[in-house]
């Protein structure tokens, strides 16, 4: 149907995909307008705007044959990718968007379209927004994750494994000694690691607006698991704000506590399960050659770590 009108990748992603992703990477985005132009055809649908693009995937605006606005999202299969389409039909649009169409074999998408140009962190009032994510991030958690999806326990185990090899490559012994903290929280909680179906990557710039809700999901990377392995993304939001309270260990103990209350989650668990995403995202920099802890994830740790020591969590 559109397949005389090539598909533009834009320059910046093809770039940026192709360096990080390599040879693999490369050949799909030589591919990638011929996909596009595939399911152009097979689901019936008209370009309706310029391409956008994510870190890993290409969105086309496009309307379906009945009218309806929605958008074909093309992207690599990848293991933090391959239960999204399925983590989207348990959802089937209950606080996240729609999937409309999916293809397994090539992870292609076609979604409810959203405002792209109005997400979550748009709303200026911090607590305004933090109440919109952790509502929509309750509904979420809400469904117990179906058999078959990754495991927390899982991924827990792997970096419990990993942490001893990964902690002499930071040069600050504070820093080694945070993440055998996190660690150590792990290991107390892999013998309960939760059964929710988790979006694992819910951010202000994951939530858009929406006209069937006011605010919708986007871009979960589902696993089952504790819902308090999702708070820190919703934590480490906006960090430059959070610096400009001048009080940053009382705005990340805000931002803590309002999710939580929200989530109905005990503070302990959910503690050990934020230093959990802390150590995840520890070992991924480590894996990438650094050889320091983000800032912003050292505050948060430390400012659960310190409270937690004083004995404030509920039961």
């Amino acid at each position: 149907m559109n397949s005389s009108r090539p598909i533009d990748v834009p320059d910046a992603f093809a770039a940026s995909y192709g360096e990080n992703g390599g040879a693999s990477a490369r050949a799909w985005i030589a591919a990638l307008p011929g996909l596009a132009a595939d399911f152009l055809d097979r689901w019936s649908l008209r370009l309706d705007g310029a391409a956008a693009h994510g870190m890993a995937s290409l969105v086309l605006p496009v309307t379906r044959a009945d009218g309806t606005p929605a958008v074909l999202k093309l992207q690599q299969v990848t293991e933090d990718n391959i239960n999204a389409a399925p983590g989207l039909r348990v959802w089937n649009g209950d606080g996240v968007v729609h999937l409309l169409d999916h293809d397994p074999g090539t992870g292609t998408m076609l979604l409810e379209r959203l405002d792209e140009a109005r997400p979550l962190s748009a709303v200026a009032e911090d607590t305004a927004a933090v109440q919109i994510l952790a509502e929509l991030l309750a509904r979420l958690v809400s469904v117990p994750a179906p058999a078959g999806f990754r495991q927390l326990a899982d991924i827990a185990a792997a970096m419990l494994d990993e942490a001893p090899r990964a902690v002499p490559m930071l040069h600050d012994p504070a820093e080694r000694q945070l993440v055998r903290t996190c660690a150590s929280a792990v290991s107390e909680l892999i013998g309960e690691p939760g059964d929710r179906l988790l979006h694992w990557d819910l951010h202000y710039d994951n939530i858009l607006a929406g006209q069937r809700e006011p605010w919708l999901a986007i871009d979960p990377e589902p696993l089952a698991g504790d819902p308090g392995f999702e708070l820190l993304p919703a934590m480490h939001n906006r960090w430059a704000e959070v610096v400009a309270t001048g009080d940053v260990t009382g705005a990340v103990l805000r931002r803590f506590d309002q999710l939580t209350e929200v989530l109905d989650l005990d503070r302990q668990r959910a503690t050990g399960w934020t230093l959990g995403r802390v150590l995840q995202n520890a070992l991924w920099d480590i894996e990438d050659g650094k050889t320091a802890l983000d800032p912003a994830q050292v505050t948060i740790a430390t400012a659960l770590l310190n409270r937690q020591g004083q004995g404030h969590h509920r039961d």
